[in-house]
């Protein structure tokens, strides 16, 4: 086992780094969305109201 301790961290880093980048990407495409779907409904608003 000791043997492979290096290559288990080794591993273990990439794979807790991998993780990591995968929820930022997660988290800045749900701010994407949310800033989206906020202009979507904006945009949508002041068409009601000039219909008005």
């Amino acid at each position: 086992m000791r043997a492979y301790a290096d290559l288990l961290r080794a591993d273990f880093e990439g794979y807790f780094a991998d993780v990591q980048a995968y929820f930022r990407c997660l988290d800045d495409e749900r701010a994407r969305a949310i800033t989206e779907a906020r202009e979507v409904s904006e945009a949508y608003g002041r068409s009601q109201r000039a219909q008005q």
